[in-house]
């Protein structure tokens, strides 16, 4: 029987030791926190439940146009308050839950939990230092390291867990920040000062570059800043933090030329770290870049022979689904399963402001560059019916396809629950589809989805 030892218990571990159970491995997963990991604990659980609490106020907020009156207790709110310490006993019960669920699935399948961090002695052992005492040595077939990241920092700005916070830390705020510094207009960032904003914080976004969201499709980055200013939120582009210090009850944020932001609190949001060091990567011969991070091949394998790695400690892409995409595909492959390698086109991700942006395959800026050769389209959705209803102002489907065959390479969406609407998208460039196909499947009218049919008639077209 194959052993396989996974050191860490998030997406990237936890997948993985479901398929190596299933091929038949004996295996066993070293984790510190609890199952699931960052993802689950501090992260992707708790931030998005958090965003569906402030989903609902914008609802409220919004809902005036619809014919609706809610209260007076806060006009600005649609007469409706927050009780934060409630949101955030919510989003940890709703983390802790997951976990568990997590747990008792690997403990069904026969996975054996070790409680504590491990380290490697060589590509073919590692050795776990239990939380409760002592260490136990463990050989191993095949390793996968899934240690995942944790929020960078910067040099004058360190986090105290009640001003000056990471998005680790916002989960034991009792009350509501009066002003919100949030340094970092990337995804995390934006979802964060959305989010808080919508609940009736006074939120401050310092971004450093031209706008917010730097990474994602420019269209759609100018519809979340528009949206953010339209909501209050004040953002600072072109601006970057030098200095964060506490001062009392409040924070002053200095920025690199000399203009000074105070508020309540601090949320740092600048980036992660790879948990990298001191595992004994170099002692089994796995070579990482020069930030940290695991470098890896498609199919997850490292230098090290019968190591491999997978999640934000290889800093491919840090996705969840990408995490756990690695790790199955590592253990296929380690285990001789049929495999197929990660393929980037192919990742749909989400940015989870309101409204949501969604991606998949190739972007505006690969076909503005020339990387991929295809011509697109781009439909606003205020025009659509269904988006009329709902009282949708903003947003928009935009769509690629190959100008020659026709096949879906990429598309855009945002929209409320752009993540849901994105998934045919999805499935076209992952099937290759091409437009003609995407059309002449039925979709419901009136119906969101009905605008990225249209859009691929409309690409018919232009073809």
């Amino acid at each position: 029987m194959t052993r396989v030892v996974i050191v860490g218990g998030g997406p990237g571990g936890y997948e993985a030791a479901l398929v190596a159970a299933q091929l038949g491995a004996e295996v066993c997963v070293i984790d510190r926190d609890g199952l699931g990991g960052s993802a689950v604990l501090t992260d992707c659980v708790p931030s998005k439940t958090l965003v569906a609490t402030s989903e609902v106020m914008t609802q409220v907020r919004d809902s005036g146009e619809l014919g609706l009156r809610i209260g007076r207790a806060a006009p600005s709110l649609g007469g409706v308050t927050v009780d934060i310490a409630k949101v955030n006993a919510r989003v940890k019960a709703l983390a802790r839950a997951q976990s568990e669920d997590i747990e008792r699935q690997l403990q069904r399948e026969g996975i054996r939990i070790l409680r504590g961090t491990g380290r490697l002695e060589g590509p073919d052992q590692v050795v776990a230092t239990l939380t409760d005492g002592g260490t136990e040595v463990l050989p191993a077939d095949v390793i996968l390291i899934a240690t995942g990241a944790h929020p960078r920092v910067l040099p004058h700005a360190q986090p105290d867990g009640e001003r000056i916070l990471t998005w680790e830390q916002v989960w034991d705020l009792d009350e509501l920040p009066q002003r919100l510094v949030v340094v970092g207009s990337g995804v995390t960032g934006a979802e964060f000062a959305g989010a808080y904003n919508a609940l009736g914080v006074d939120v401050v976004l310092v971004s450093s570059r031209d706008r917010v969201l730097p990474t994602e499709d420019a269209d759609a980055a100018s519809v979340i800043e528009d949206v953010f200013t339209r909501r209050g939120m004040t953002v600072l582009s072109r601006s970057r933090a030098e200095r964060v210090e506490r001062r009392g009850d409040g924070v002053v944020v200095t920025l690199t030329d000399g203009r000074v932001v105070e508020g309540s609190h601090c949320l740092l949001a600048v980036g992660s770290v790879p948990n990298t060091a001191d595992i004994g990567l170099e002692k089994a011969g796995v070579a990482v870049d020069e930030r940290g991070f695991v470098e890896v091949d498609r199919v997850s394998r490292t230098s090290a022979r019968g190591v491999y790695a997978a999640g934000d400690c290889t800093g491919v892409l840090m996705l969840a689904s990408v995490a756990a995409m690695q790790g199955r595909i590592a253990m296929w492959h380690a285990l001789g399963d049929a495999v197929q390698p990660l393929n980037l086109e192919e990742v749909a991700a989400t940015v989870f402001t309101s409204p949501e942006i969604a991606t998949v395959g190739w972007s505006q800026a690969d076909v503005d560059s020339g990387r991929v050769q295809a011509v697109g389209v781009k439909l606003p959705l205020p025009r659509n019916a269904r988006a009329k209803m709902q009282g949708i102002h903003e947003g928009f489907v935009k769509l690629f396809c190959r100008p020659g065959t026709g096949i879906v390479v990429g598309g855009v969406v945002v929209a409320p629950r752009a993540s849901e609407l994105i998934y045919p998208v999805s499935l076209a460039v992952s099937g290759q589809l091409t437009v003609d196909q995407v059309a002449h499947a039925f979709t419901v009218y009136p119906s969101l989805s009905g605008s990225i049919a249209e859009a691929a008639r409309q690409l018919h077209r232009r073809q």
